[in-house]
C-alpha cells in the first residue's frame, strides 16, 4: 500500500504558474504509475496527466497539453505537476493518484490510491 500527500496548491492569477507535489510513503514508489486528477465543484473527477513507473512515458488530457508537465523522482518518492499558463477554468481540487500497472489510463476507477487533494484557484 502507498500513502499520498499533496502540497503546493494556492491562489494564482490567470497566466501564472504553480507546482504541485505529491509525497509518497509505504511500498516501493517505483512500482506505481502516478497520476493527477482534478475535481471542480459540482463536477466529476477529471484526468489531468499520468506517468509510467520508470521510463518517463507520459499521458496528458488534451486541455492541459503544452501547459502542464508531470514528472517524478523515484529516489525521493515524489511526483510533481508543473502548471503554467493557468486559466480560471483550471480552478479545482487536484488529487495525486497511484496504481500498480499501466499509466495509460484516464479512468479514475482504475487508480487505486489517492491523496487528500490540494486546492488550486485561478483568478481572472
Amino acid at each position: 500500500q502507498v500513502q499520498l500527500v499533496e502540497s503546493g496548491g494556492g491562489l494564482v492569477q490567470a497566466g501564472g504558474s504553480l507546482r504541485l507535489s505529491c509525497a509518497a510513503s509505504g511500498r516501493t514508489f517505483s512500482s506505481y504509475a502516478m497520476g493527477w486528477f482534478r475535481q471542480a465543484p459540482g463536477k466529476g473527477r477529471e484526468f489531468v496527466a499520468s506517468i509510467t513507473q520508470s521510463r518517463g512515458n507520459t499521458l496528458y488530457a488534451d486541455f492541459v497539453k503544452g501547459r502542464f508537465t508531470i514528472s517524478r523522482d523515484n529516489a525521493n518518492s515524489t511526483a510533481s505537476l508543473q502548471m503554467d499558463m493557468l486559466l480560471p477554468e483550471d480552478t479545482a481540487a487536484y488529487y495525486c493518484a497511484a496504481r500498480i500497472g499501466s499509466y495509460y489510463t484516464s479512468r479514475a476507477q482504475n487508480w487505486n490510491y489517492w491523496g487528500q487533494g490540494t486546492q488550486v484557484t485561478v483568478s481572472s
